[in-house]
């Protein structure tokens, strides 16, 4: 699939919708490398062109993460909100103007899937979903699928979305309505029928986007180790680890219990090993004579020994394996925590790559050394701003006019060209 948009608006610190563009613009860049490596085109019936790689900056506090909290809020109500009741309570709109208060919050994404195009959104609050619609474009016209206002469906395409004149047909029979309440999604009841098969379909591809914290957590770091059972997955970890210059030979999981941890394991690793066994990931590095021959690899607790940024890029390797193996979307957030910026931009760099045929990358970073017009168009930097009313405002550098695809893209931003830079006092003056 290819993410084209994702809208939002009414969400936590954003008020007004907002659009995420992963469509090309129409421009040129300095380096004709840039154009045409960071771009990947499919047989579309519009010919466009999509972005490999978008990577957002601002200030703290100016929304970045909002975004792709609005994209995790989206896709966690679409999957889950046949069976979990509480999922809406996910939704938090924005609560610093009266205007907004009362009103619902507004999602839409706009993709492709097999040379065809879906625009699909609801409108929502915490209780109830007050509209959802879905648009299809197989050739050169866009149809409507469905749409719902309420618990109604009041415009259906019988012919080319037969599967939502069953349910509706369904729903109509069905007295209680249980089939379809006011806090589910139609899309979502319709995937779960078997002969939901455009609806499932169309979950399914949203569901396979990855989105994850740079800062990482348990659940990649566990993803991470079992990956190191498939061959193919340990050899791309382990290639991965060795040209981010981390030193390590080997990666291994091994099951142990607690009376075979190293003496030196602290006091609260050694209790979580308590009575059970658990998987211990040991990395190998090369041991030298006093003459500098090799003489065999050092064995090491993982977890203990190594660095927080070879273990962040331990975690997010595998998932940066599948996204580009299976030209997927994968959104991380604080994407230049922990590491070093010659370490993202080589992850960039892999991304806006020949190699890569159709995986799209999402990051949010503070690291000005991507600025830079040998590695990213105009239309891939994107900034978010917030204004004195508390409203983040989302926009790209492609919509400045009389910038110049020679220009110093870091220094200009810096030096407060672009906005979405924090305005800071003077820290010499705090202990006065």
């Amino acid at each position: 699939m290819e993410l084209q948009e994702f809208s939002f608006g009414n969400f936590r610190s954003f008020k007004e919708i907002n659009t995420l563009n992963l469509a090309a613009a129409k421009l040129k860049s300095k380096y004709r490398h840039v154009d045409e490596d960071n771009l990947f085109s499919t047989d579309n019936s519009e010919n466009i062109s999509f972005l490999k790689s978008k990577a957002i900056y601002g200030a703290n506090a100016s929304g970045k993460s909002n975004i792709i909290k609005a994209l995790v809020t989206f896709i966690r109500i679409l999957k889950s909100s046949v069976k979990d009741d509480k999922v809406l309570n996910m939704v938090d709109s924005f609560r610093l103007s009266t205007e907004t208060e009362n009103e619902p919050t507004f999602f839409q994404i706009i993709f492709w899937d097999e040379n065809t195009k879906y625009r699909y959104g609801f409108e929502l609050d915490d209780e109830n979903i007050f509209s959802e619609w879905l648009y299809g474009k197989p050739g050169k016209k866009e149809m409507c699928y469905f749409i719902r206002e309420g618990n109604e469906i009041i415009e259906l395409d019988k012919t080319n979305f037969s599967e939502g004149d069953k349910l509706n047909s369904l729903i109509s029979d069905d007295a209680d309505n249980e089939l379809f309440r006011n806090n589910s999604l139609f899309l979502s009841t319709l995937s779960s029928f078997g002969f939901g098969k455009i609806s499932k379909r169309i979950l399914e591809s949203i569901s396979s986007f990855t989105i994850i914290s740079g800062l990482g957590h348990q659940g990649m770091y566990a993803y991470a180790g079992d990956s190191l059972e498939d061959e193919e997955k340990k050899r791309n970890i382990l290639d991965f680890l060795k040209k981010g210059d981390i030193g390590i030979e080997d990666l291994n999981s091994v099951e142990i219990s607690n009376k075979d941890l190293p003496e030196d394991v602290e006091d609260e690793i050694r209790k979580d090993f308590e009575n059970k066994k658990r998987k211990l990931l040991l990395s190998s590095r090369k041991k030298f004579d006093d003459k500098n021959n090799f003489v065999e690899n050092e064995t090491f607790s993982f977890s203990i020994h190594e660095s927080e940024g070879t273990q962040k890029l331990f975690e997010l390797s595998p998932f940066i394996y599948r996204t580009l193996k299976e030209s997927k979307v994968l959104i991380i957030d604080e994407f230049d925590a922990r590491f070093h910026p010659l370490l993202t931009q080589k992850i960039l760099e892999l991304f806006n790559s020949k190699e890569n045929k159709g995986a799209q990358l999402i990051v949010t970073t503070h690291d000005t050394n991507l600025l830079s017009s040998k590695l990213l168009r105009r239309d891939q930097i994107e900034f978010v701003e917030k204004d004195s009313y508390g409203v983040s405002h989302l926009y790209s550098l492609a919509e400045f006019k009389g910038i110049r695809n020679d220009a110093s893209f870091e220094k200009d931003y810096i030096h407060g060209k672009y906005g979405a830079i924090p305005f800071l006092g003077k820290f010499k003056n705090i202990l006065d």
